[in-house]
């Protein structure tokens, strides 16, 4: 079956329902990958970009601060430019300290974010550009939303974007009516986020779902996890009676689960390997959850999902 589209909120640009996700082809990420001896070469991870849209995959995400990825998509897509819909984010703002940049600095760092992205992405725009990680004080920064305003009239960049992690932070995104969509994180697990669905489709906000497969937790790979995480372990565990009389496995539950929400976008998937790319092509076969499957899940997110932290884990080495 074809790879579905979906309307990204009101910027008039459709993206598949798949995302892929290109941290894994620029940098070390993921359980098991130690460094670039666990990572794809440049020449195979272009041609595996290349399959995926192929495949019908026409969306993907990537971040300046992602190591290679803009510089492998950029010679991935040079000469397919008009076939995908690229979003890349800013360098992070806050410093070690958790400070913004003194009033002036911030304009000449989004600026030379943007303009290093756009050459090594060998574009003269991306689709969407994004705040990376933002808090409530840089959703507030007046300096930050002119910098944005302006260069997206330049024609720099078509739609504006926020990733976020908190649902405080997504809220204010939302509420502001200043950003065209938003990326969160919102899975099997951690449920939290999905309260905001429905006033973001109402302001007109794509949706764009992450952290989906939990790293890779909510799959195959979610066993024999460091001890800090067997609360976590067993909980997965439980998913798996939810697969009975299915043919498909626990990363595809937990991909369906997202796209059974209308009210999303796309699922960002990271994907590192053409298994992981076929297995996320037949997930989306157009067979969503039924309402009975998808409150039996809600019913079964984690019950201390402030704990569901992969930034904090990642810190632990808990996820090496």
């Amino acid at each position: 079956m074809a790879m579905q589209k979906r309307r990204l909120g009101n910027t008039g640009i459709e993206v598949s329902e798949i995302a892929f996700g290109c941290v894994e082809i620029g940098m070390p990420y993921g359980i098991g990958v130690e460094g670039p001896e666990d990572m794809l070469s440049e020449k195979e991870a272009v041609e595996l970009l290349n399959l995926a849209v192929d495949s019908g995959i026409n969306f993907f995400d990537t971040a300046r601060m992602y190591g290679n990825s803009e510089d492998i998509i950029g010679k991935a897509f040079k000469s397919r430019r008009h076939e995908v819909v690229l979003a890349t984010k800013c360098v992070h703002l806050l410093d070690a300290q958790g400070k913004l940049p003194p009033k002036g600095k911030i304009k000449e760092i989004i600026e030379q974010s943007l303009f290093d992205s756009l050459r090594t992405l060998q574009t003269d725009y991306v689709d969407l550009f994004m705040l990376h990680q933002a808090t409530p004080e840089i959703l507030d920064n007046e300096e930050i939303l002119t910098t944005f305003a302006k260069l997206k009239k330049k024609g720099l960049f078509r739609a504006t974007g926020v990733s976020t992690y908190t649902t405080e932070v997504s809220k204010k995104t939302i509420d502001s009516g200043l950003w065209n969509m938003i990326q969160l994180p919102f899975n099997l697990m951690d449920q939290r986020q999905g309260v905001l669905f429905k006033e973001a489709e109402e302001k007109g906000v794509g949706i764009v779902v992450r952290s989906v497969l939990l790293k890779g937790l909510l799959s195959d790979r979610g066993v024999n996890l460091h001890p800090a995480l067997s609360k976590v372990e067993k909980h997965i565990a439980n998913y798996k009676r939810l697969l009975e009389g299915c043919n498909y496995d626990l990363s595809s539950l937990a991909t369906k689960f997202a796209l059974s929400f209308p009210e999303v976008s796309a699922v960002l998937i990271g994907i590192d390997k053409k298994e992981y790319l076929e297995q996320a092509l037949k997930t989306v076969d157009g067979t969503y959850l039924g309402e009975e499957k998808l409150k039996t899940i809600r019913e079964m997110a984690y019950p201390d999902p402030e704990f569901i932290d992969l930034p904090y884990w990642d810190k632990m080495n808990w996820l090496r």
